[in-house]
């Protein structure tokens, strides 16, 4: 005989089931040292005087020269450690470079762009680093290190764009060095209810799910003694929405990720990424409801796991 029953998660911010939910457990990831080629330091302009086009372009070029060991450290990370760190490297020389600029005089045709590339190279330093990087590390870890350090090349050219449109428009160069990932990948989200995952028998086990939340979600049933990794089903569930799966066979366990920017090769959100797991486990053969939603109270438990 199936059986029936209603479950409310709670993991957020509101009153919700009327039950209090134990406090959720945070699972630290390991970390390894590592250490990244320090950028050169700006090279000083030795010329007297209001620099004109022809010297202003030798300033730029060892300016370019200067952060290209920041450039490549960027491109060549393997760990998450190595991305925030190559991230901190180049934000020092970037703001280097800048503080270099300002010391030097240009001719008045010159005046504007110069300040412009002094502004935006600031832009960038800030881009790369504080609270930005640390967000990068934990895209890293969910996205994948290749993905998220493309994503900060790109903003880095588009942070350095208009002071390199300007400078071009004056027959200077500037940028050729900066790395190039090419186009963002174009978004892949799911529609709800597709199943992305199933594998093993099928029984006749039921779970609804209704996502309150303002992210997407994937919800993985795992059989028992599984690992997340290797989920019986794995389903997407977007925002405000519900959905069902149905055949599940055995017991399980319930582990959920939500975020953003779907990758469908790596069945991952590529940012602002959570990895949870309900505490209890379920039974063979059972129907139950799952209601995800922003609230501090609820009939059941869940925990932070690390990412999969």
């Amino acid at each position: 005989m199936k059986k029936s029953a209603v479950l409310c998660v709670g993991f957020g911010l509101m009153a919700g089931c009327g039950q209090p939910v134990v406090d959720q457990q945070s699972v630290s990831t390991p970390s390894a040292s590592v250490s990244t080629t320090p950028p050169e330091t700006p090279v000083s302009s030795t010329a007297s005087g209001p620099l004109g086009s022809a010297a202003y372009q030798a300033a730029l070029t060892r300016l370019e020269k200067s952060l290209a060991g920041g450039l490549r450290a960027l491109t060549r990370v393997r760990t998450a450690e190595a991305l925030t760190e190559a991230m901190d490297g180049l934000s020092s020389a970037l703001d280097a470079a800048s503080s270099e600029l300002a010391e030097t005089t240009v001719t008045s045709r010159l005046a504007g762009v110069h300040k412009v590339l002094q502004a935006r190279l600031r832009v960038a330093a800030a881009s790369m680093s504080g609270a930005k990087s640390d967000s990068v590390e934990l895209n890293a870890r969910c996205g994948g290190v290749a993905y998220t350090s493309q994503k900060v090349q790109r903003q880095l050219r588009a942070d350095l764009k208009s002071a390199i449109v300007s400078l071009d428009k004056l027959q200077l160069r500037f940028g050729s060095s900066l790395p190039d990932p090419g186009p963002e990948p174009g978004k892949v989200r799911p529609s709800n209810g597709d199943v992305l995952v199933r594998r093993g028998p099928a029984g006749i086990g039921r779970l609804r799910v209704t996502n309150s939340t303002s992210k997407d979600v994937a919800i993985s049933v795992v059989s028992r003694g599984q690992p997340p990794g290797e989920p019986h089903v794995m389903m997407y569930v977007q925002s405000k929405k519900s959905a069902t799966i149905s055949r599940i066979g055995g017991a399980y366990t319930i582990y959920f990720k939500s975020g953003t920017d779907w990758n469908p090769v790596r069945r991952q959100f590529s940012a602002d990424c959570s990895f949870q797991k309900f505490d209890r486990s379920f039974g063979r053969n059972e129907g139950w409801q799952v209601d995800l939603r922003p609230t501090i109270a609820g009939n059941a438990s869940t925990t932070e796991v690390e990412a999969y």
